[in-house]
């Protein structure tokens, strides 16, 4: 289901959407805006679970941290 809305938004990033449905990366302007901002709904929607869980059973400890960081391949 889409829902058909108006939004305002500057000059330049009107132009590159435009730009990217003439060059082909985009099917349209809304597909250009709708894929801009899937990442952000997504981010926004981890945000809120991570406060819930905070919230639930309070902030990771530093041990938590450091198993995380290993289990990413960041440490």
């Amino acid at each position: 289901m889409t829902t058909k809305i108006v939004v305002s938004l500057p000059d330049e990033q009107v132009a590159a959407a435009r730009r990217a449905v003439s060059e082909g990366p985009a099917a349209s302007v809304s597909a250009y805006i709708a894929g801009a901002l899937a990442p952000k709904t997504t981010y926004d929607q981890l945000a809120a679970l991570l406060a819930d869980m905070a919230a639930e059973s309070g902030p990771p400890s530093e041990e938590d941290r450091v198993w995380a960081r290993r289990a990413l391949g960041l440490a």
